[in-house]
């Protein structure tokens, strides 16, 4: 039986230096709505297991921050989707974090930028077995 491979992928918005958490929250529902239309198989809020310091609630939502559940197959396409949607928004950068590996998707349309996220794409695609 052959099955798909998932990946948990954390994604977490920056917003531009003029941006308050409002925006940033709206931005990060809206970025949600936006890749539960390509398929992913979930996208939900990220909430902290333990609360970071300064804070008194464990479990609170972490503002700008998403938990994605994507297939293999689909992660390159997250990523492209992800960095076209932050080129027309008041969003300084999207950090996508996979286990502990973690890029930069930035506006901009640079072939460095492309190249950065086709090798972090092909470091957690399938690994070929023979």
């Amino acid at each position: 039986m052959a099955s798909t491979s998932t990946h948990e992928i954390w994604v977490e918005l920056e917003g531009a230096a003029d941006s308050d958490q409002e925006e940033l929250e709206a931005l990060t529902l809206e970025l949600r709505q936006h890749l539960l239309e390509f398929e992913v198989e979930q996208a939900e809020l990220a909430r902290r297991a333990v609360a970071p310091d300064g804070t008194k609630v464990a479990g609170a939502l972490t503002v700008g921050a998403l938990i994605v559940t994507v297939g293999v197959p689909l992660l390159p396409k997250v990523l492209d989707v992800i960095k076209a949607w932050i080129e027309n928004r008041p969003v300084r950068t999207a950090t996508v974090t996979i286990g502990e590996d973690s890029i930069e998707v930035e506006a901009l349309s640079s072939s460095d930028q492309r190249r950065l996220i086709d090798a972090f794409i092909a470091s957690h695609g399938p690994s070929s077995q023979d």
